[in-house]
């Protein structure tokens, strides 16, 4: 095996590493032993600390904030076709034990050990998205990996996310493996879709949230229920799969809304659903001057707080929408408040919904809390691992 170059980092900038973490910061690098300049975007280096203690191997990226990425803590053992498999094993195991048919997050990012690297099982679909440099350079090894331990009829590669800019990756959505598709089908919670793959966000699809979309269930039966930014109707159709008796989808995407359509027609329940398409901030202020009201409102936003430094103006914004959505709450009516933001913590949504239904003189119930699935694992010395969140609110007169 090639001797690797070595990374030394600055005295106590071990410690985060030490904890579990995976992550190395370019202001955590001895750069004076060990210039930054001086790696290759993508090579596999030796990671020691002050003293010359070996810590692991890492994915250098010299030129982005996050330099460095731990993937194996045996300086030995580098990243490759036989660790590749091994790891994807080890994630598989976790989805086909929390699973019963094949469509989940087969890998997690870092929570599988596997940094920069998402894959998205719809069935015997595979779409793959890499967001660093290191992953990318393996990328004729994690299509040999992923057939052995999957055995799918096609991969795609969907790498034309923001992740990428940072380490100076191309953008392209190509078929790395087997047959051309546009969708892909999946079930969940018993409900069938089609997802935009190719064209659609991210994967195609957000599997995320589906154990909080399971427990709609208990709440929507003979309701009218309003989805805000609906995407392609995970959260809409289930509520009309599982009982509502309408339900109406808005989103800014008109390609989103024509998989609604095609979802409800899928589950045979095209006659409760209805769609509307434009800024969800503007159609909820038009709904209010119709005085249309609904029993369940759900909101699942965008994350609105990318960056730390967004962190005031996205919780006024969180604020701002979840206040919309409980004017348009029936008396006594549910509100889902979901955030994918990451920045945003759990009592900070709590405070966003509390401010809501103070100004709005409404008295909150939060009756259940959700998380992100099994599928998305939380690794407890990472926690940029955790960032989901879905409050279940009952909104009452003061």
């Amino acid at each position: 095996m090639m001797e690797m170059n070595v990374l030394q980092l600055n005295k106590g900038a071990e410690k985060r590493l030490k904890q579990g973490h995976l992550w190395i910061y370019s202001n955590e690098v001895d750069v004076k032993a060990t210039p930054l300049k001086s790696f290759v975007p993508g090579e596999q280096i030796i990671v020691k600390d002050h003293v010359g203690r070996e810590m692991g191997v890492a994915f250098m990226s010299p030129s982005s904030l996050i330099c460095g990425r731990l993937i194996s803590r045996d300086p030995k053992q580098k990243m490759d076709q036989s660790l590749l498999v091994h790891r994807l094993k080890i994630a598989l195991s976790l989805r086909e034990l929390a699973f019963d048919s094949p469509h989940y997050r087969l890998v997690f990012g870092d929570s599988d050990a596997l940094p920069g690297l998402v894959v998205d099982r719809f069935g015997d679909v595979l779409v793959v998205q890499i967001s660093s440099v290191g992953m990318e350079t393996l990328k004729d090894e994690l299509l040999v990996a992923l057939e052995k331990v999957c055995k799918p009829k096609t991969i795609l590669f969907k790498n034309n996310g923001k992740m990428r800019a940072p380490e100076e990756l191309e953008s392209y959505v190509k078929v790395g493996f087997g047959e051309e598709i546009e969708d892909a089908p999946l079930e969940e919670n018993g409900v069938k879709f089609i997802a935009p793959v190719v064209t659609g966000q991210k994967t195609g699809w957000f599997y995320d949230h589906r154990m909080n979309r399971a427990r709609l269930k208990d709440y929507v039966k003979g309701k009218r229920v309003l989805d805000l930014y609906s995407y392609v109707g995970g959260w809409g159709i289930q509520a009309a799969a599982f009982g509502a008796e309408s339900v109406t989808c808005v989103d800014s995407s008109s390609l989103a809304l024509s998989y609604v359509a095609k979802n409800a027609v899928l589950n045979n329940v095209e006659d409760k659903v209805n769609s509307i398409e434009g800024d969800v901030i503007e159609v909820c202020r038009q709904l209010i001057e119709e005085g249309e009201k609904f029993d369940v409102v759900i909101v699942d936003p965008p994350a609105f707080i990318p960056r730390r430094k967004d962190q005031k103006v996205g919780e006024r914004a969180y604020q701002k929408l979840n206040q919309l959505a409980m004017r348009l709450l029936n008396r006594d009516g549910l509100l889902v408040s979901a955030s994918c933001s990451m920045h945003l913590s759990r009592p900070a949504l709590v405070t966003a919904l509390r401010l809501s239904g103070q100004t709005l003189e409404k008295r909150l119930q939060i009756i259940e809390q959700g998380a992100q699935g099994a599928d998305h694992p939380i690794v407890p010395a990472i926690p940029e691992t955790e960032y989901l969140k879905a409050m279940f609110v009952r909104v009452l007169p003061l």
